[in-house]
């Protein structure tokens, strides 16, 4: 997507307003932020920002207030962290975005920096409405789009904001993007392609995309039980998705006209509960009260060769129910063969999904992928090839 107006480090920045939208929705209980990923991948450019001196003014969201003041959603703790382990100049507006507001951001001095209350507490942000728009367009110079996670919203400091500030992409948005282009657009093959997650339907337009772009799709968790039933293989009670057998044959009919090698699990571990402990089995050898948790020994063996042979990987969803350490190993073994490859430099390796990246900071690996994707929902908006309405607006003209 070279068509996007990106932030460029050219920009001069001294003393200007700079607006950045992020997404600093990040998990809270008792006030104290569980998990900072979405904090710590944007230290570098704000740092950078204040080290060019410029006068930094950042929105966010966090949760769904759904218009309305909900003290649980204050973006204080965020401020909190942001004072004591990042920006020492940092200041906290809960006002209205209003004249003062913007006389807030015209009184700022270079190197310092504003943080709005939760952007979400406006009902006009979620409805995009203009006015609205307009106003937090007047708190700056120059607007950069830093959270592509929440690019595929239609909401005022996204979208409508554009219209009226000079805007960019900021550099980890562009990150997100050229990683998925690595995928769609400048492939280096063989791709392979592992998805997880319970219901098909919610990723099918992900799927027959991918399956167009890819070389192997390999379906892992409780997806892949639905393939598995679809065989004749008894699942016991292991979660399936009802009427998907269409789907299931859409897929497989696509696979093969598009010479893509569909990869479902040979073996499992299993148990007759989700905190029971883990028994081997193979697929002909599952009963009526077996549940499928985990991929067994073959199925790694499989994926890992798959692997080997291929120079591009995406990765979405666990391979099990990896909460219980009994059923993790298959999402570990595909955490460690694809960091061991990224490592050696043979391998493009990108991963998506909360869940999937959950695990992989349990192994300690985070460090050896070539891009680990916060956006979520967007990700795979994105992968369903939807352009999406925050990015659009960011198109050179």
């Amino acid at each position: 997507m070279s068509d996007l107006k990106i932030f460029s480090n050219k920009l001069s920045v001294d003393n200007k307003r700079i607006i950045v939208r992020l997404d600093l929705n990040v998990p809270i209980k008792n006030s104290k932020i569980e998990d900072d990923t979405r904090i710590k991948v944007i230290e570098p450019f704000l740092n950078k920002l204040v080290k060019d001196n410029a006068k930094v003014i950042l929105l966010s969201h966090l949760g769904r207030p759904k218009g309305k003041i909900v003290a649980e959603l204050s973006m204080k703790p965020i401020f909190h962290y942001l004072k004591d382990k990042l920006i020492n100049k940092i200041f906290f507006y809960q006002g209205k975005i209003d004249q003062k507001a913007i006389e807030t951001s015209n009184n700022l001095k270079g190197g310092e920096v504003l943080l709005f209350e939760n952007i979400r507490f406006f009902k006009e942000e979620e409805e995009d409405e203009e006015n609205f728009a307009k106003n937090l367009a007047k708190l700056g110079d120059i607007f950069v789009n830093e959270a592509f996670s929440c690019s595929h919203r239609k909401q005022a400091s996204i979208h409508k904001i554009t219209k009226f500030i000079n805007s960019y992409g900021g550099p980890l948005l562009n990150k997100e993007i050229s990683s998925i282009d690595l995928l769609i657009k400048n492939k280096k093959k063989p791709i392979s392609c592992i998805i997880g997650g319970s219901k098909i339907s919610t990723k099918i337009n992900v799927l027959i995309n991918l399956i167009k772009s890819s070389d192997n799709l390999i379906v892992v968790g409780a997806m892949a039980n639905n393939f598995i039933k679809y065989q004749n293989k008894n699942v016991g009670k292991s979660i399936v998705e009802a009427g998907v057998e269409n789907i299931i044959e859409k897929i497989n009919s696509l696979a093969i006209k598009s010479n893509c090698k569909l990869i479902i699990p040979i073996d499992c571990n299993a148990s007759d509960n989700i905190n029971g402990s883990s028994t081997y089995k193979s697929l002909d050898e599952l009963n009526n009260e077996d549940i499928i948790l985990d991929i067994g020994k073959n199925t790694i063996n499989l994926i890992s060769k798959t692997i080997d042979d291929s120079n591009t990987v995406f990765w979405n969803g666990p391979a099990g129910y990896y909460e219980n350490k009994s059923f993790s190993k298959g999402t570990i073994a595909i955490a460690k063969k694809i960091s061991e490859n990224t490592k050696r430099k043979s391998l493009i390796s990108i991963v998506g999904g909360g869940d999937t990246i959950a695990a992989i900071k349990n192994t300690g690996l985070e460090n050896s992928f070539t891009h680990l994707s916060t956006a979520g929902g967007a990700f795979l908006e994105c992968l369903e090839g939807r352009e999406l309405p925050g990015i659009k607006v960011l198109r050179k003209n």
